[in-house]
């Protein structure tokens, strides 16, 4: 395997969690806290939502950023032409939440986001002197207070065998955020880069969370913790006639947060959200 997991649980959890995310720019845990119960429930509670014309009731807002985002405004990847094949829900603490689901996400979202913060302090403590020290601040004080933390609720519908030649699930792209932590989605279907350019296969097993690095934390970093290109592909056979669902938090910091020389992290994510062609 070419991302070796790392029981969470492990008195060296922290530092073999954040050399694997140096190598790699991804980490997977094992015996993690995140409730398995609690991540099925939601897949299976928003599967229906969104197999329901209730959806439509939350156009997303261009502004905010949250609510629905149909197929036909979901993200064109930087350097591709054709939408990724999929439709999802943006939650906030500030934005709108669906009547129609439970509290369930939210609850996930405080929970994905204390682990997120954890997890973050271990970068820091295990950031070599000489980058720690180009940081505008420890890593953990710029998500101090934030409110950009984005969960994402994921539906790939099935492939109908009518879609765009060369469109795909989720094309090859890169996380604009600090980290990312993933449950196992209900399919197989991420793919991750390795160095070689040989693309590898992402552990589909709900044991295992998933973490990568995103680009903002690549920039302030300088590169020492990378932002790994990854995909998600069209599945085939029975696979292709059913719903992908799945759950990535996104770690934000703060608009104001200093990343570099060259970007704050408002100004970088008006960048990239302009590049996917969902901010004007």
């Amino acid at each position: 395997m070419l991302i070796q997991p790392v029981d969470y649980r492990s008195p060296n959890a922290a530092q073999e969690f954040c050399a694997s995310l140096h190598q790699t720019g991804f980490g997977v845990l094992t015996h993690h806290p995140l409730s398995q119960a609690l991540v099925e429930h939601i897949y299976a509670e928003w599967l229906a939502f969104f197999n329901s014309s209730a959806k439509f009731n939350y156009p997303f807002d261009p502004v905010k950023f949250d609510g629905y985002f149909s197929p036909q405004v979901s993200e064109t990847a930087k350097g591709f032409s054709k939408k990724d094949l999929k439709e999802f829900f943006h939650i906030y603490p500030h934005g709108r939440f669906p009547t129609e689901v439970s509290d369930a996400a939210r609850t996930y979202y405080q929970q994905g986001s204390a682990l997120a913060g954890e997890l973050l302090e271990w970068v820091e403590r295990f950031t070599p002197p000489d980058i720690q020290a180009a940081y505008s601040m420890p890593l953990p004080d710029m998500i101090r207070h934030s409110e950009q933390t984005l969960l994402r609720v994921l539906h790939y519908p099935p492939l109908q065998g009518d879609e765009d030649p060369g469109a795909v699930r989720a094309a090859a792209h890169g996380d604009i955020n600090l980290l990312t932590i993933l449950p196992a989605a209900t399919q197989a279907g991420l793919q991750v880069i390795a160095k070689d350019g040989q693309w590898h296969d992402v552990p589909c097993d709900f044991g295992m969370l998933i973490v990568n690095i995103g680009d903002m934390l690549d920039e302030a970093s300088n590169g020492y913790y990378p932002s790994t290109v990854h995909r998600v592909l069209n599945p085939s056979g029975v696979a292709a006639t059913q719903s992908r669902v799945s759950l990535p938090l996104f770690l934000h910091p703060r608009p104001d947060v200093v990343l570099s020389k060259r970007y704050t992290a408002q100004s970088y994510l008006d960048e990239r959200l302009t590049e996917l062609g969902m901010k004007k």
